[in-house]
């Protein structure tokens, strides 16, 4: 042992981009994204860091879009100076006001290598993956939160067989619906002619009963943290299935799909 205050060998680092990491920006109210991707991705060997960004309930268009200007500084301040594989910007219903472009040119400016997804691009890189078509919509929000995200869906080319909404305006009431009402709106939600229940909204644990809903439903069940995971997981290279994650797990990206990568 050497004396003390005598320098010992230097240690030895591993190269900097020798984690991949996958960087999460959360609504600063949100209680539910961080604990259903980290479940997602156990064991996957993907490094998860989480910054949150500010906001102000009650879910409204304004409040969302007025995410879009900070953006840039939580997704800076998600460990600066250290590369990232990916950044998933974590809301649904802001996504869908602020549109993929600016989500994504608000995250470069801050990470220029990473990918840039949010819930709208996985679902739909999830729903292509599962070969859907025609697609029910089950969300948590006002009918006026709601009616922009079916309309982003419709714009990227699916039959939109139904979108239920539950009218909430905070987003900390909608992480609280139970599981079993959960599994019991999204049996209702699910029109019988669709091919799949996207159910939209990181603050509602609807990842963890998925399979429970695929097998009343018998269709394949996305929401937007299972997707978000899934897309993560592919776009570091890692194809493997995730148990209790759903049919979505078993899937690649869709031949061509580069989601993220624009």
């Amino acid at each position: 042992m050497s004396d003390l205050g005598t320098p010992g060998t230097s240690p030895a680092f591993s190269a900097p981009d020798a984690v991949r990491r996958v960087g999460l920006v959360v609504l600063e109210t949100d209680l539910t994204m961080e604990r259903d991707v980290a479940r997602l991705l156990h064991g996957s060997g993907l490094a998860v860091h989480a910054n949150r960004i500010a906001f102000s309930n009650p879910v409204s268009a304004e409040s969302l879009a007025a995410l879009e200007t900070s953006l840039s500084a939580a997704t800076a301040a998600l460990i600066p100076g250290t590369p990232f594989d990916v950044i998933h910007f974590g809301c649904t219903s802001a996504s869908a006001v602020i549109g993929d472009d600016g989500v994504s040119a608000a995250v470069r400016t801050a990470k220029p290598g990473a990918r840039a997804t949010n819930p709208i691009i996985a679902a739909d890189a999830a729903l292509k993956a599962l070969g859907v078509r025609r697609l029910s919509i089950l969300t948590p929000y006002v009918p006026e939160i709601a009616r922009p995200v079916a309309d982003r869906f419709a714009a990227l080319g699916y039959d939109i067989a139904g979108l239920t909404c539950w009218a909430i305006e905070d987003d900390r009431d909608m992480a609280r619906v139970r599981p079993d009402v959960l599994i019991r709106e999204a049996v209702a939600a699910t029109d019988p002619k669709a091919d799949a229940l996207f159910i939209s909204c990181t603050a509602v644990s609807a990842a963890e009963v998925v399979p429970l809903i695929e097998a009343e439903v018998d269709c394949p069940v996305v929401t937007s943290n299972q997707a978000a995971a899934w897309l993560a997981l592919r776009l570091c290279g890692i194809d493997h299935d995730v148990p209790g994650g759903g049919r979505l797990f078993s899937r690649p990206l869709a031949p061509g799909d580069r989601k993220g990568t624009a």
